[in-house]
């Protein structure tokens, strides 16, 4: 049996979850999988994959046997294109996984723009807020907003995202405009109910990092159904700027509070461990990084802003 056939089975059960996504992929019968990966995992004398009824996952073995594997096919992939003209398309299927604000808001328009220089590409999006696990579910790249915590992972800077407070004129017609920290004591406040801490709201203050409790409402794990809520007066938000940014150059959101350094993240393009990327996944990455490169044109509603490294209290 064709050692390159088998591991190449076992890396398209893993990135599609199950041998007859498997077997559509590769275009061969389910029969066919199920044959190969049985010769591959007797050969080696370990079980790669649990089998449930209703999934397959990972072994520590079949985890470490998918990243070296996968390495070695885009090795030689990146091998072949090497050799092949300079200019020439780009091809093959990218999966990618986004935050679905984000995605909705900047990625549609840039994917967009991408697939225009480059037609051949089948490109594969799952737009979701839960934390993607890359080797296991077989992604080749993910945007994440995040405090990125040690991994094996590669990750990519692409820009950057403040957090600002807002509210509708109305609202602040009517309960009054924050001053300081400990107003916001006083006011109705909508969270984010995926953040770490819902209902601490998170600062800068000199060289740490503080937060405060703030009165909480409603929540939601959507930041545009937050923004919604807003903008119709019920209360302030604390959102990155790339979800309020439009709200506000309309006026429909007043920034509130905007000499504090809210929390700012960075946004990353984050890749499995391997140590060449396929040639279309790193012509991906390059294009966002040049998109969003400088300061990101989301950002411009807070020029002027200047926070305050001490905010009063």
């Amino acid at each position: 049996m064709d050692r390159y056939r088998q591991h190449e089975t076992f890396i398209a059960v893993v990135e599609a979850g199950s041998l007859t996504a498997a077997a559509d992929r590769l275009e061969v019968a389910k029969s066919a999988i199920s044959r190969r990966l049985g010769e591959l995992e007797r050969r080696l004398g370990v079980q790669l994959l649990e089998r449930t009824t209703r999934r397959l996952s990972l072994t520590d073995s079949g985890r470490l046997l998918y990243e070296r594997s996968r390495r070695l096919i885009d090795d030689l992939e990146d091998a072949e294109l090497s050799v092949s003209e300079e200019h020439c398309a780009l091809a093959g299927r990218i999966r990618i996984a986004g935050p679905l604000s984000f995605g909705h808001r900047h990625l549609t328009d840039a994917v967009d723009d991408f697939l225009a220089t480059h037609p051949e590409l089948e490109l594969e999006i799952d737009l979701n807020d839960r934390m993607i696990d890359l080797l296991e579910e077989g992604f080749d790249v993910a945007i994440r907003i995040a405090e990125l915590e040690d991994s094996t992972l590669i990750a990519r800077r692409l820009a950057q995202t403040r957090h600002v407070v807002c509210a509708s004129p109305g609202y602040l017609e009517g309960h009054g405009r924050p001053q300081t920290l400990d107003d916001l004591a006083k006011h109705r406040c909508l969270v984010y109910s995926n953040a770490p801490r819902p209902g601490l709201w998170r600062y800068r203050d000199g060289r740490s990092d503080q937060a405060i409790s703030v009165h909480v409402t409603h929540r939601a794990n959507s930041g545009d159904f937050l923004r919604k809520l807003a903008i119709n007066g019920h209360g302030l938000i604390m959102e990155p700027d790339f979800i309020l940014y439009e709200s506000i150059e309309r006026g429909e959101l007043e920034i509130v509070l905007g000499d504090i350094e809210w929390l700012t993240l960075g946004i990353y393009a984050v890749t499995p461990p391997t140590r060449y990327p396929p040639r279309r996944v790193k012509a991906f990455i390059d294009f966002l990084s040049e998109r969003f490169a400088g300061v990101p044109y989301w950002q411009q509603c807070l020029e002027g802003l200047e926070p305050r490294s001490r905010p009063d209290n």
